[in-house]
């Protein structure tokens, strides 16, 4: 048996295969190198100096948002559902607007290194700890689900053990973010947004190829099984895919993860003006949402395909439709360039923004103050590593529960995202003073969204999980304005 016999034997895939994703990988570390070397302080490392362009902050805007969840997350909607998904973006888009001339200029105001600094000077220093702590939990649980996810899918291509998987996501992950900071992932985004347009260009256009009759057919056959239905007027508030609390979820869930959440903002923050930060955000409509609907249309295009061909095996969980596609029909190349856009997904990782709230909200505040900028940036990277090693703990415990967190960590995501949405909505839309009473409104909030989490799961209340973040957010900007006092009232906090 030759060499290349070998290879496709073991996991379906040819040298040529190997070769692209051994060159997306190898892109990784040039352009953390050329852009890393020669860093001496933590605002070059957390923020670039202020001087990364709008096209790159955009695209790199969209590699983060366009995680490796919705690469192999998003095909099986389309191949089992319909595109209602794409309601959510109605809201997306809204909230985009609202951060852009809401939220970014009161961050710029401030000369914000994190967007957990404006917590302070707008409150307090414990308010900031509480929305940084909140930001730890949310990302860290949420990411090493995503890590767990993308591991999966290309353990399922490659056939290598998951735990090996994990390992090689975690190592190149801490050496290209560690050592190139926040400029290598701005860049590398860049590339891996070009890459998912690549990668899914070239799958759609083998489906279409390959389906009867082409697009038209395609469409007429989505068309009859109802797989091109967009919206949905119904008004079941256990269903997340009616059109109204898709918008809404939308609104909500957008602010929270695009206004409140480091991951986002700190490439926002990277901008050298307050305008040209704007503009970027409203530019990720127009970059994001084509793109999810390239991987729904792949999903869709998959179902007419395997319709047309039902002598085909599927898989037994439709989660993997796109990793069994890419193994057992797509040829080699485009197999390569679908591998790549996985594990470049997977890589883009949050440990830059962890990092840089855990040192500029938590240690240079708290445990080491006054060091020079040489220490802070050596303690950065050292987090970095500490941060990777314990997203890949958690990836390995949700390996080891089979997948069943996978849908729990959205819905616990929406538990403490209201919370962190709720408290920055107070401090931008008010002028109410508190600090320690906005903690209490945070873990209040949170708890009470955790309960009616745990009731939704087990039947006893009429509500779909989509609902937690509302219900966080309204509730904590209730009780922090509650808690809080009229700014002219000196309270002593």
């Amino acid at each position: 048996m030759n060499e290349t016999a070998a290879f496709e034997q073991i996991t379906g895939l040819l040298p040529v295969d190997y070769a692209i994703l051994g060159i997306a990988v190898a892109a990784l570390f040039v352009i953390s190198y050329f852009k890393g070397r020669g860093e001496t302080d933590t605002k070059d490392y957390f923020l670039g100096s202020r001087k990364t362009p709008v096209w790159v902050a955009t695209l790199s805007f969209v590699a983060t948002e366009i995680s490796a969840m919705t690469i192999v997350g998003i095909p099986p909607i389309g191949f089992t559902e319909n595109w209602q998904y794409m309601q959510f973006f109605i809201g997306s888009a809204l909230a985009r607007i609202l951060i852009a001339f809401f939220f970014i200029p009161a961050f710029y105001r401030f000369n914000c290194t994190t967007i957990y600094e404006f917590l302070k000077h707008r409150f307090g220093a414990q308010t900031q700890y509480a929305g940084s702590a909140f930001f730890f939990f949310t990302r860290l649980f949420a990411s090493g689900v995503r890590l767990y996810a993308a591991s999966l899918a290309v353990s399922v291509i490659m056939g290598w053990p998951l735990a090996n998987t994990i390992g090689f996501f975690t190592v190149i992950s801490i050496v290209f973010i560690g050592f190139g900071g926040i400029k290598a992932v701005m860049w590398t985004g860049t590339f891996e947004t070009i890459t998912f347009y690549l990668a899914g260009g070239a799958v759609a256009a083998y489906l279409v190829l390959h389906i009867n009759g082409g697009l038209a057919g395609a469409w007429h056959v989505a068309s009859e099984a109802g797989k091109l239905s967009i919206f949905n007027f119904g008004w079941d508030l256990k269903n997340p895919n009616v059109l109204w609390a898709a918008v809404l979820n939308g609104v909500f869930g957008s602010m929270a993860s695009f206004g409140t959440d480091q991951e986002l903002m700190q490439r926002l923050l990277t901008l050298e003006t307050r305008r040209e930060s704007q503009k970027t955000l409203i530019a990720t409509i127009f970059a994001s949402v084509p793109l999810t609907a390239l991987y729904l249309g792949i999903g869709t295009l998959l179902f007419v395909f395997y319709k047309q061909n039902p002598a085909m095996a599927l898989p037994a969980n439709a989660d993997k439709i796109l990793s069994h596609f890419t193994i057992y029909v797509l040829p080699a190349g485009i197999k390569g360039l679908v591998l790549a856009a996985v594990v470049l997904a997977s890589i883009d990782s949050p440990l830059s923004s962890l990092s840089s709230s855990f040192i500029t909200d938590i240690y240079r505040p708290l445990i080491v103050k006054g060091a020079d900028e040489k220490h802070y940036l050596f303690v950065s990277r050292l987090s970095v590593a500490a941060f990777g090693l314990l997203l890949a703990g958690i990836a390995w415990l949700c390996a080891a529960g089979s997948g069943r967190m996978l849908w729990l960590a959205f819905k616990v995501n929406g538990v403490t995202a209201g919370s962190l949405l709720g408290v920055f909505l107070l401090g931008l839309a008010t002028k109410r003073v508190g600090n320690r009473g906005n903690v209490a409104a945070m873990l209040i909030s949170a708890s009470m969204a955790g309960v009616v989490l745990y009731l939704s799961e087990k039947g006893l209340a009429p509500i779909g999980w989509s609902w937690i973040i509302v219900i966080g957010t309204v509730s904590t900007f209730s009780l922090g304005w509650l808690f809080g006092r009229p700014p002219e009232v000196k309270t002593g906090q």
